[in-house]
């Protein structure tokens, strides 16, 4: 939680202000706050709106429930990003050597199941092996915040702490933050690191004076990577489906999944994921559990009738959660978007804020390793700028 209600807040705003302040608590910004602090920089706080970390890094565990994620664990199924390749993102695969994390490579074993249509029997077809070589790890992918948070300093961070507003003032930037709780605050930094999406930043962020109007609407127009996007989990004791030859892997155009995979975890508990075909603006009048009755049975349809009693069953729609999605998310297609620019390159944001998200990266926009490859970019910046 926050811990700087009114009484520090005439503190923060006499002391000097902090080197560098970091808005967003997911892989970007604590892989920036790691390295800014294996550099010096030791003067920063990072301010994230949830009560726990990741963003949209998303774990439960074998028994439905939404996991800690700073606490290592193997038994763990990604609700968020699942895979990585690390042949073509060396960046993000160095980082997991780094930390000491333990890849698991997707399973492919076996044919696929496919429906092309709700008057067409599932049909079983010879699968096609990932070239690419998918990646997991062991943990899900959470495993990567519980490995960068236990490296942080004590005291850098803040969740819980929404940012509501950015005020450009004198030298430096005041930040003002609110708790979940409603305490308010206000802080200072020389930089603000923004390691959220853009869109979601343009949408939920005053910044005073306004950002320059087509950088903004730059920000504004770049999808977020998931946020209109849901994604479902059933757990079992054994992954079953792999006796008759299967591998876990579906397409369907019947839904309510368009894709599924296996994601077992070895030596472990057994689970199938897939992700949901029905768009955005359709979920929202379907319960909850009427969506999840729907994908047990679809399940079951595909892989037979013992898949549709799981052990837990969970879905996450990320269109719903306000730190991922705004309006305009549930309208867009989800694709991975070009980046837009970082920062402004003249007038008072100049040097002061700077995009570090996943959707900034150039190479891979939306994805782990596009938060790897923004964050250590500007952290690379922000260190030059400080001098």
């Amino acid at each position: 939680m926050l811990v700087n209600p009114d009484p520090s807040r005439s503190a923060r705003m006499t002391d000097t202000p902090l080197r560098i302040a970091i808005v967003g608590g997911g892989l970007a910004g604590l892989l920036a706050a790691v390295l800014l602090q294996q550099q010096g920089v030791r003067d920063l706080v990072l301010f994230e709106a949830r009560e726990r970390l990741g963003g949209r890094i998303l774990t439960v565990g074998a028994d439905g429930a939404f996991a800690d994620p700073t606490l290592a664990a193997t038994d763990r199924f990604d609700l968020g990003p699942s895979w990585f390749w690390p042949a073509v993102q060396p960046q993000l695969d160095q980082l997991v050597d780094a930390l000491g994390l333990q890849r698991v490579a997707q399973f492919e074993d076996g044919d696929m199941m496919v429906e092309r249509a709700s008057t067409q029997a599932p049909v079983r077809m010879r699968a096609q092996a990932d070239g690419a070589g998918s990646v997991r790890l062991a943990g899900g992918i959470a495993s990567l915040v519980a490995a960068l948070s236990v490296r942080l300093e004590p005291g850098c961070l803040r969740t819980g702490a929404v940012v509501r507003g950015l005020r450009r003032v004198d030298g430096h930037v005041e930040i003002e933050v609110e708790s979940t709780s409603g305490e308010a605050g206000t802080w200072r930094a020389e930089q603000v690191l923004l390691a959220l999406p853009p869109r979601l930043a343009e949408h939920s962020i005053p910044f005073e004076p306004p950002l320059p109007p087509e950088l903004a609407r730059r920000w504004r127009d770049t999808p977020t990577w998931m946020a209109p996007h849901a994604k479902y989990v059933a757990v079992y004791d054994t992954p079953f489906w792999r006796d008759a030859g299967l591998s876990g892997a579906a397409r369907s155009g019947r839904g309510p999944m368009a894709e599924i995979h296996d994601a077992s975890v070895p030596g472990g508990p057994a689970a199938l994921f897939g992700f949901v075909g029905v768009p955005a603006t359709v979920r929202r009048g379907v319960p909850e559990d009427v969506l999840r009755t729907h994908c047990r049975a679809q399940l079951a349809r595909l892989f037979g009738e013992r898949a549709a009693t799981p052990l837990a069953d969970v879905l996450k729609d990320w269109a719903l959660d306000p730190f991922t999605a705004t309006a305009e998310d549930a309208e867009s297609g989800g694709q991975h978007a070009a980046a837009p620019p970082k920062a402004a390159h003249e007038g008072p944001w100049a040097g002061k804020l700077a995009g570090i998200g996943s959707e900034w990266s150039r190479d891979f926009p939306g994805y782990l390793a596009g938060a790897v490859d923004a964050a250590i970019e500007g952290v690379r910046a922000a260190v030059a700028r400080l001098g």
